[in-house]
């Protein structure tokens, strides 16, 4: 087996993944190291025939690398084809690891994405022998003459009397401006009649306003049946309306024909399909619903009796259920000033307390942090670690290939969380059947490629030795990457950091990921680094 081979079973440790190449598309850079600020070009070539519309990527930056310079497209023949060349100056102005991401080139109409490359930027060496290094000095603290805390206090109490007098003041002088007299008409019949006068003077069907015209039309008709019949027509739907009148029209023993009911439901189904624009009358339509509101009305008048000792019972009873509906307009204000004076608490202990109370109260990675931490050995050669939780092995029965169990002895994989998840902590040993000469620097190539499929992105790493307390030397990936965010376009920023280890004739792999913004993981990613250990060779 060559070591290519090994190097893409290592990839398992994490998942498989495959990889497409572009045939039309080459992607290629003029040099794979470069100091900090200096240039290096990334070039795509796209081979088409003489008709072909090629459209090649621009922008200020491809990544976390910053674009220098476009260069014009050149263009090569070679027989009936032709090579379109487009050249690009890039940079980067920190150290580090980065990938030069994939980038759409759309030809002829198709997307097609060209390869993912990493370039590596390293620093300007500093000659200190001329130019003396300090450290750098100390946050100077001032003496405060006053406590914050206090302040804070001071604040928030006169952001609640603020709005406790703004409150009362609007509730106790709600009548700025006197009102007009209300129009007093002498029944329903004639209030309706002078409605349907004063709509037809807005011109508000001239004016293309269909909808607004027909939820006037329909409430002139609506106040009208509840003053007259006295059934809750405002707040009914069309179906309550109807069969609210049919039970009016029974017990006041009116003369309704069928056909009224109809005429009515007609124009008040028509007016709900205009509400919820499924439907758009024509004009003679819409003239027709106005005369059939206007002869119901006129029908429904005519044929009211005189008021009997029931019907005013009726009455007062429908008057009742109008003074019901005021009394609880008045306890929902009620109820939402206390709803507010509670926000204005809470953002009074908020301002005292602190989002730190929250965040050490309610945080899942400080409840992992400040919880019962578990010390084991995982995997083999074995790996002693101490996690915040037991790691759980996960089935890796078909992760090997073929090819690969003829030197593959064992590989286990242990782990807590869901990769991209609050907080993912995973172990992975792999033992040889024979000797093997694994590099460590070259496993983080295969990794990117793998968060690469995942649709991660902008891909930042730095890479140093390191020691585990028992003497143990190994290698440390660390860095940031951004994830897709099914919520928004906005991606989501993770950081990592991966410890790799030879031990045994096998290599070990310990993987934390979470969230950029999570203040607390940091803290549980170095106890884990800080209880690595591995047995004496003498044990194993």
């Amino acid at each position: 087996m060559t070591k290519t081979k090994l190097y893409t079973f290592l990839l398992l440790l994490f998942a498989v993944a495959v990889f497409g190449q572009q045939k039309r598309l080459e992607t290629s850079i003029d040099s794979t190291k470069i100091k900090i600020g200096s240039q290096f070009n990334l070039t795509l070539k796209a081979t088409v025939d003489s008709t072909s519309a090629v459209g090649f990527p621009e922008g200020k930056t491809f990544g976390q690398l910053e674009v220098l310079e476009s260069y014009p497209t050149d263009t090569i023949k070679k027989g009936a084809l032709y090579e379109l060349i487009k050249k690009y100056g890039l940079t980067q102005f920190d150290s580090g690891r980065y990938v030069v991401p994939g980038l759409p080139v759309i030809i002829d109409g198709e997307p097609f994405q060209s390869d993912s490359l990493a370039i590596e930027v390293t620093n300007v060496k500093v000659d200190t022998l001329k130019q003396k290094m300090y450290d750098i000095k100390g946050v100077a603290t001032a003496d405060s003459k006053m406590s914050w805390l206090w302040l804070y206090i001071l604040l928030g109490l006169a952001a609640i009397g603020a709005a406790g007098f703004f409150a009362y003041r609007y509730f106790k002088n709600r009548k700025v401006e006197p009102k007009q007299a209300p129009i007093v008409f002498k029944s329903p019949i004639e209030k309706a009649t002078i409605q349907l006068r004063n709509l037809e003077s807005k011109e508000l069907l001239q004016k293309g306003a269909i909808k607004d015209y027909y939820s006037e039309l329909t409430d002139i008709a609506r106040t009208y049946i509840e003053e007259a019949i006295h059934v809750p027509a405002m707040e009914s739907t069309t179906s309550e309306l109807i069969e609210a009148m049919r039970q009016a029209v029974m017990r006041k023993r009116m003369s309704l024909t069928r056909e009224t009911f109809e005429e009515l439901e007609r124009v008040l189904r028509t007016a709900d399909m205009v509400k919820f624009a499924k439907s758009k009358p024509l004009e003679f339509e819409v003239a027709e619903d106005r005369n059939r509101i206007e002869k119901t009305i006129v029908v429904i008048d005519k044929s009211i009796p005189e008021e009997k000792e029931e019907d005013e019972e009726h009455t007062l009873a429908w008057l009742e259920k109008q003074r019901q509906k005021k009394a609880k307009r008045k306890r929902n204000i009620i109820i939402g000033g206390s709803v507010g004076l509670v926000v204005a608490l809470i953002v009074g202990f908020l301002v005292f307390k602190g989002m730190s109370f929250i965040k050490d109260n309610f945080s899942p990675t400080n409840e992992l942090l400040e919880g019962q931490w578990v010390k084991s050995e995982y995997g083999n050669p074995g790996v002693i670690i101490e996690t915040p939780k037991v790691l759980k092995r996960q089935n890796t029965e078909k992760m090997v290939p073929k090819d690969a169990a003829a030197i593959v002895k064992d590989m286990e994989i242990f782990s807590y969380g869901i990769m991209f998840s609050n907080f993912n902590v995973m172990v992975s040993t792999v033992s040889y059947k024979q000797q093997v000469d694994i590099k460590l620097d070259m496993l983080f190539n295969d990794t990117a490629k793998q968060w690469e499929a995942m649709k991660a992105k902008d891909i930042l790493v730095k890479q140093e030795s390191f020691s585990t307390a028992d003497g143990a030397e190994g290698l440390r990936a660390f860095g940031s990457m951004i994830m897709p965010n099914p919520l928004s376009d906005d991606g989501v920023k993770y950081d990592y950091e991966i410890l790799y280890f030879k031990q045994a004739n096998g290599v070990q792999q310990v993987t934390m990921v979470y969230p950029t913004t999570d203040e607390y993981a940091p803290k549980i990613v170095d106890r884990i680094k800080n209880s690595v250990e591995f047995r004496k060779r003498t044990q194993q």
